[in-house]
């Protein structure tokens, strides 16, 4: 565990396995159950760091770690990481995820909060598990994750950008769309002039603080309104 951080690393049990993550916990010891899913680069030190400012907020995040161990900071070899994604692993690991943060938690519902590649992950956790009762989606993309919305049990808020190439604001609209189209309550904002992975801090690159810190104030309003 790095010595900045303030949460831990943890082993949680996954369908007769175990995975690897990241807790961190409020001050309280249990606050509002979040599940907060990586990016294609694996379970970096801005993840843990992002569950490091929900335990702040007053919530319990958790961030599985999908590729178990492997990350990297080469797009090539992200690449090679997000296209090798075992989707019945991934399933394994979710289903895992949302029980035993269920013991962290001190609401009955979890929330589900993903980046890029764990954008998409979110939208299927919340699909596979009837305790997730609320869905952030940060510019989701995965060819090979395909939700079935219907079985959303709660709001989905999509967070995008603008100038994103992967995950362009047709895209976005029309996710916003298909969620609608199930019945489900879909909240969508797309950030002008800005581009894929602009909350992310730790890339100078694509970063945009007045984004990131807007992004950041919806979420917590919305989970604080709908992880009960």
């Amino acid at each position: 565990m790095e010595v900045d951080m303030a949460g831990q690393t943890v082993q949680y049990p996954s369908n007769g396995g175990t995975t690897p993550g990241y807790l961190a916990t409020a001050q309280s010891g249990k606050g509002p159950g979040l599940i907060v899913i990586q990016e294609w680069w694996g379970l970096v030190s801005h993840i843990k760091h992002v569950c490091d400012r929900f335990a702040a907020e007053g919530f319990s995040a958790l961030a599985p770690d999908f590729y178990h161990g492997k990350s990297t900071s080469e797009p090539d070899e992200a690449n090679k990481l997000f296209m090798a994604l075992q989707i019945g692993q991934a399933e394994k690991d979710l289903r895992g995820a949302a029980t035993f943060l269920a013991q962290h938690s001190s609401t009955a519902k979890l929330g589900a909060v993903g980046f890029c590649m764990g954008g998409q992950l979110a939208l299927f956790a919340a699909t596979l598990n009837p305790s997730v009762g609320a869905t952030v989606n940060y510019y989701g993309i995965h060819p090979n994750v395909k939700p079935d919305y219907t079985k959303l049990g709660g709001p989905v808020l999509g967070l995008f950008a603008e100038k994103d190439q992967f995950v362009t604001p047709k895209v976005a609209r029309e996710v916003d769309a298909a969620i609608k189209a199930a019945g489900k309550s879909s909240e969508m904002h797309i950030y002008p002039g800005v581009d894929h992975g602009f909350f992310n801090d730790e890339r100078s690159d694509v970063y945009d603080k007045a984004a990131a810190s807007d992004a950041w104030r919806r979420t917590l309003a919305f989970f604080r309104q709908h992880v009960k």
